[in-house]
């Protein structure tokens, strides 16, 4: 995992006090996603792992959720959920947020691992997998 802990840990400190806006780029198309909450929690692993063999998983991991209204996105996850696929795509989620007086850009690559669909919206479970300043 290419996580920077310190970035991570401003990026879940602003999330709590503000309302930042997060994006995510799927076939280059933008979707708004609302509702973030992002935790450091365990995994059900007794040790670091690789799962599926497709990626891999230590002992607690930064989870993401988020819910994005715009069901024109669903047949798009289907194609980068594992379980259908071989491959585990990586969704790409940008924000801005505030960090010791300068605004960052940061782009969250994750790797989706649940998604649960209702009439109006889809909430989005994710695992952090990269954070990067851009």
């Amino acid at each position: 995992m290419s996580v920077n802990h310190d970035l991570l840990e401003s990026l879940m400190s602003y999330n709590e006090k503000n309302s930042p806006t997060f994006s995510l780029k799927l076939n280059g198309v933008l979707f708004s996603i609302i509702d973030i909450s992002i935790t450091n929690s365990p995994i059900p692993v007794n040790e670091p792992t690789t799962r599926g063999g497709v990626y891999f998983s230590d002992t607690f991991a930064y989870k993401m959720k988020g819910v994005v209204e715009d069901l024109s996105i669903v047949p798009l996850l289907t194609k980068i959920m594992l379980g259908p696929n071989t491959e585990f795509g990586e969704l790409k989620i940008f924000t801005q947020i505030e960090s010791e007086g300068k605004n960052l850009n940061l782009e969250i690559s994750t790797n989706l691992t649940n998604s649960v669909q209702t009439p109006n919206s889809i909430e989005l479970s994710m695992i952090i997998v990269k954070l990067n300043s851009v």
